[in-house]
């Protein structure tokens, strides 16, 4: 078989591929790839969620850790009434809702694994200063586990990895030649320059929006949100690498789009009634 059939017969196949499994993001429906199954990706997140609470120092702050568990749940039951009332499906459904708070003063930031199991760092309550601004952070890590964008990730992953591959056989080993030159993963830059850091940007301010409208459902006030990230930019100021070459959004970028955002998702989401 030759080279052009080979790739035409791979491309056909691809697409059949992707197609089948591709769907949609909760509220924005922007169209999403899932190639990866959540149940492995969860199992995964739920063994490490695990490590992580033997290794790191849990805070014994009980009643910041209670506010937050406060907040998550009362977001786990908005975000429930949310799309049961809209008819949707829900993209919870299946979670295993877990909450924990890492007392390290140093690393000002939240994350949620695949599957709900969020942590806390307590050097993110020099940014948040109230609950809103709590809740404004737990809501935007929540979306991500919501939107499902661990796994998008990883789909995504799979086949970048698998199409570097196969551009490097059949063009005889030019990319690894590159690399070799360079004496770095130059076509694994550019592919983060051109690719994965615009699409993981893109979810980063899904991530903003969504969060905001959880947070919104659960009755906090989501003004607070664009103070957080004056707040953040202050404390990062002369710290950011340039938009290009970073995950996530410029502040300046996140505070235009939460200000516009803000007045609409009032009044469009307002705190609902389980």
């Amino acid at each position: 078989m030759n080279r052009r059939k080979f790739l035409s017969y791979m491309g056909c196949g691809c697409c059949g591929f992707v197609i089948n499994s591709c769907t949609t993001a909760p509220i924005t429906e922007r169209k999403q790839l899932k190639i990866i199954p959540e149940s492995k990706l969860n199992a995964q997140a739920a063994a490490i969620y695990e490590k992580i609470k033997s290794k790191e120092k849990m805070s014994d702050d009980t009643e910041t850790l209670n506010s937050i568990k406060k907040i998550g749940l009362k977001m786990e039951n908005a975000i429930d009434a949310y799309f049961n009332q809209s008819n949707l499906n829900n993209p919870t459904s299946n979670f295993e809702w877990e909450y924990i708070l890492i007392d390290n003063k140093k690393i000002k930031n939240a994350w949620c694994m695949p599957g709900g199991k969020i942590a806390v760092y307590t050097g993110i309550l020099d940014v948040t200063k109230n609950i809103n601004g709590l809740a404004a952070v737990m809501g935007h890590e929540i979306a991500h586990a919501v939107a499902k964008h661990s796994i998008e990730r990883a789909s995504r992953n799979v086949l970048l990895n698998t199409g570097t591959q196969l551009i490097d056989i059949f063009s005889g080993g030019k990319l690894s030649q590159v690399n070799r030159v360079t004496g770095m993963n130059t076509v694994g830059l550019l592919s983060s320059i051109g690719i994965t850091n615009p699409f993981n940007r893109k979810q980063e301010s899904e991530a903003d929006y969504l969060g905001m409208i959880f947070s919104s459902l659960s009755g906090y006030d989501i003004r607070e949100t664009v103070k957080i990230w004056e707040r953040m930019k202050e404390f990062n100021k002369g710290k950011e690498p340039a938009e290009f070459m970073s995950t996530h959004p410029s502040a300046e970028n996140r505070i235009k789009k939460i200000n516009e955002w803000t007045n609409n998702i009032i009044l469009d989401y307002p705190p609902i009634k389980s």
